[in-house]
């Protein structure tokens, strides 16, 4: 089965008054439909500039270079502004890491929602709005009509973010990107969020890839996952064998996660010599 993301030797260089910083180097990564691909790492580390680069969201001052920048067979590496803003949204969408700041403050939640569909063009105002209020129901979300009817500001942490979900899934994308959607939120409400997700991905054939800090989670919930130290990919690794990891970075990040059974005067620190 071809990939539904393939991605070659990518790396994205940006201009700095001290010269050109290089953010990712030489990363390869694939993403299959049905897929959930996580990718882990410190912060800086290149996890999420190497997703805004495949969807075409870094600034002028980024460069980016691939030999393989495809999505769905489409070589992205060249592709207009036009036909790259025609693909996000409607075919790959990203799930940011805090709703508080990707939320229209002044628009309410159900326009919101239904001004995706209204950019691509997809379905009439009555054909929008029911969409709308059946997306918002998919994720869970209790009384559609009345949450719709609200600001931002007016729903919780946990409920901003399915409403995030709502608004990049309303379309049906094949891919999505979702960047620590559960940083935020308390240890209950994270467990509905991936469990919204792990539906939309199975019910949907959707392939995801997850950005995040949480190693045992990770472990858990995906399928294959890649660590990334100082813009490289260091390991790609099968979740289950997560624990049975190889390089020392890797080992590292695992060793720094507190047991609950267990007693430290110290957290051990990386090493970074070694590396």
């Amino acid at each position: 089965m071809a990939a539904l993301l393939e991605i070659r030797n990518l790396t994205v260089e940006f201009q700095t008054a001290g010269g050109a910083f290089r953010a990712v180097d030489s990363v390869d990564q694939t993403v299959d439909e049905g897929q959930i691909l996580a990718i882990v790492g410190e912060s800086g580390s290149g996890k999420s500039v190497s997703m805004l680069a495949m969807m075409g969201l870094l600034p002028w001052t980024a460069t980016i270079t691939a030999d393989v920048l495809e999505f769905d067979g489409i070589d992205l590496r060249n592709l207009s502004e036009g036909a790259l803003r025609g693909l996000r949204g409607a075919r790959m969408s990203m799930v940011l890491q805090d709703p508080k700041f990707s939320l229209n403050p002044v628009i309410r939640i159900g326009a919101q929602i239904e001004e995706a569909m209204e950019v691509h063009g997809a379905l009439n105002g009555r054909q929008r709005r029911a969409r709308m209020l059946e997306t918002l129901e998919a994720v869970r979300i209790e009384d559609p009509e009345r949450v719709a009817r609200l600001y931002p500001h007016e729903v919780s942490g946990g409920m901003g973010q399915r409403v995030m979900i709502a608004m990049m899934v309303v379309m049906e994308p094949a891919l999505m990107i979702a960047d620590e959607p559960t940083s935020a939120l308390d240890v209950s409400v994270r467990s509905q969020v991936l469990d919204i997700l792990d539906d939309l991905v199975k019910r949907r054939g959707m392939g995801l890839v997850l950005i995040s800090h949480d190693l045992n989670m990770v472990a858990r919930w995906c399928d294959r996952i890649l660590v990334m130290y100082q813009g490289a990919i260091v390991e790609e690794i099968g979740a289950g064998q997560l624990y049975e990891a190889q390089h020392p970075y890797t080992q590292g990040l695992l060793a720094s996660v507190p047991q609950i059974d267990e007693r430290r005067d110290r957290l051990p620190v990386l090493d970074r010599a070694a590396l």
